[in-house]
């Protein structure tokens, strides 16, 4: 029987399991999680045939190796990268045949943070309520890629997309999101909403899966203290003691006692998993999310 498998090489600084998350789960306090960017990782699993809900590698600015214990086909998106099959380089964004036992080596992000690898057949490490995906803060899922990891793939599709390349979004020079205010936005100041949206904020080096920190100009509160915890959203803005809003992203919590100001538009936080620290960041007010 042919062995449908993925040894890992070279682990990078932190490469995951990712598919669509465990949507559901908040009232137990379970993130939803999944790949930050979403589009990227369904393009790469379309590139080789796989459903979009089958779980991808999605690594960090330093990408990774693999080698699969038999023939499969890859395709990587997301952040650009140079793409090597045993020190050959291949296409990224389209599907590559890689050889069993040769080396998949995904390099360094030359823009943008995190690139994603599909695999023919999808990685099929055991799910946890419902999901395959690597989750940070609770910890559930697959922990993050080690060297000699290895693993499982399901069966390949009978056929993959044949394409020389497909059309991706670049990695932002700047970060626009669009937010909704609320629904703690009476917790500020008047002068703080309007610093929210005419001032440029920069991504923080202290970024991660669970939120998008940033630094530049704080926002003050028209109250004090805190508020008892209650639930919170993918892409709330979260205003901490500092004042310096940070924008949640898969991995966050369930609740949370700081006020958020703002809610991002869902269609916005892609780009937000692309942006490397120091990016300029602009949120503008929209009426509806």
């Amino acid at each position: 029987m042919t062995d449908r498998a993925l040894a890992v090489v070279r682990a990078g600084a932190l490469t995951t399991v990712q598919d669509r998350g465990r949507p559901g789960h908040a009232h137990l306090g379970v993130p939803r999680s999944g790949a930050l960017d979403a589009p990227a990782a369904a393009l790469a699993n379309r590139l080789v045939g796989n459903p979009p809900q089958e779980a991808v590698l999605e690594t960090t600015l330093d990408g990774c190796a693999v080698r699969p214990r038999s023939t499969v086909a890859v395709a990587v998106t997301g952040a650009p990268c140079p793409v090597a099959v045993d020190g050959r380089p291949v296409a990224w964004g389209a599907p590559v045949r890689v050889p069993a036992r040769a080396v998949l080596e995904v390099g360094a992000a030359v823009r943008g943070l995190r690139s994603y690898i599909a695999v023919s057949g999808g990685i099929r490490v055991e799910p946890v309520l419902g999901s395959r995906s690597c989750d940070l803060l609770s910890g559930l899922g697959p922990a993050p890629l080690a060297n000699g990891v290895v693993l499982p793939l399901g069966g390949p599709a009978a056929v993959y997309a044949h394409v020389d390349a497909a059309p991706q979004p670049g990695p932002p020079a700047e970060l626009v999101l669009r937010v909704v205010p609320g629904p703690r936005a009476d917790w500020f100041t008047p002068a703080a909403l309007r610093t929210l949206t005419s001032r440029a904020y920069r991504v923080s080096a202290a970024s991660n899966r669970i939120g998008l920190r940033t630094e530049g100009p704080a926002l003050e509160r028209a109250h004090a203290g805190e508020l008892p915890s209650e639930g919170m959203v993918l892409g709330a803005v979260q205003v901490p003691p500092d004042g310096r809003p940070v924008v949640f992203l898969a991995d966050h919590p369930t609740t949370g006692g700081y006020p958020v100001i703002a809610v991002v538009r869902s269609a916005d936080l892609p780009a937000a998993a692309q942006a490397r620290p120091g990016t300029p960041v602009h949120f503008v007010t929209v009426r509806r999310r």
